[in-house]
């Protein structure tokens, strides 16, 4: 497990800061991979099951395994009343405990920038797919400021901070995961953004949302000393422009990748 990778331990936590955005990408982008049903899936990097919920609902499947280093994570995973199908269990996306060709299609929902060797999972994601099985991944593209978290990056540099982005950020791009892909001997890749909006219910909904203390940027806020968070809570509310209704939307933005193993 990477020191980012362990920061993602609370659940609960993580499904207000990422899941429910998770889900939203996720869902276009099991539409773009459009995998038949009654498929072996495999979820790598699960976190807190939103992401494997999705693909129960969406596809069918015969039967999916998804897991996750944190054990906190999955402990929320396995109490989602829509994962029940899954078998859950602590493992590294970098050595998969399975067997080669083992699945007909293996998935990771934003989790590549923050594995110690992106390759290595790729790696390994194809090395468990069958022949002609599918192996696709998304992740928030920073070099376009995509993640909805941006507003917090963009007010921790306002006050002297340089945010803390993911070990391998820059490989969420199109081209960047297209070229992890290609090197993993995977086939017929393609690549592309997917944008979605995240909408909160406030300023101050996107706030909490954001500065709990789950993934590397809300560890940081909630350490502050109160004079710099109370300076870092204005400088997100000067990033944000609430509608009418009071609700604030930020725009966000995914690089995904599909492949086939070859046959």
């Amino acid at each position: 497990m990477s020191a980012f990778e362990s920061l993602f331990n609370d659940g609960a936590a993580y499904e207000r800061l990422m899941g429910r955005w998770s889900k939203l990408v996720g869902q276009e982008f099991l539409d773009w991979i459009a995998p038949a049903e009654n498929l072996s899936w495999l979820d790598v990097g699960c976190g807190n099951g939103a992401f494997t919920e999705e693909i129960i609902a969406r596809c069918a499947p015969a039967k999916v395994a998804a897991v996750d280093p944190s054990e906190g994570q999955l402990s929320y995973a396995r109490i989602r009343a829509g994962a029940k199908l899954a078998e859950f269990r602590v493992a590294d996306a970098q050595s998969l405990p399975f067997e080669d060709r083992s699945f007909d299609v293996a998935a990771m929902a934003l989790v590549i920038s923050f594995v110690s060797d992106p390759a290595k999972a790729a790696a390994e994601m194809a090395r468990v797919a069958r022949p002609g099985a599918t192996v696709a991944t998304y992740m928030w593209d920073f070099s376009v400021g995509g993640a909805p978290v941006e507003p917090i990056y963009r007010a921790l540099r306002a006050i002297g901070i340089e945010p803390p982005r993911p070990p391998h950020h820059a490989v969420a791009t199109p081209d960047g995961l297209r070229g992890l892909w290609t090197k993993a001997g995977l086939q017929a890749v393609e690549a592309r953004h997917f944008r979605i909006d995240a909408v909160f219910d406030s300023v101050d909904d996107y706030w909490q949302s954001n500065s709990a203390p789950s993934g590397p940027q809300g560890m940081l806020i909630s350490r502050m000393p109160p004079d710099q968070r109370s300076r870092m809570h204005d400088a997100v509310r000067a990033q944000l422009s609430p509608g009418a209704d009071g609700r604030v939307s930020v725009p966000a933005v995914a690089a995904a990748v599909k492949g086939r193993v070859p046959q």
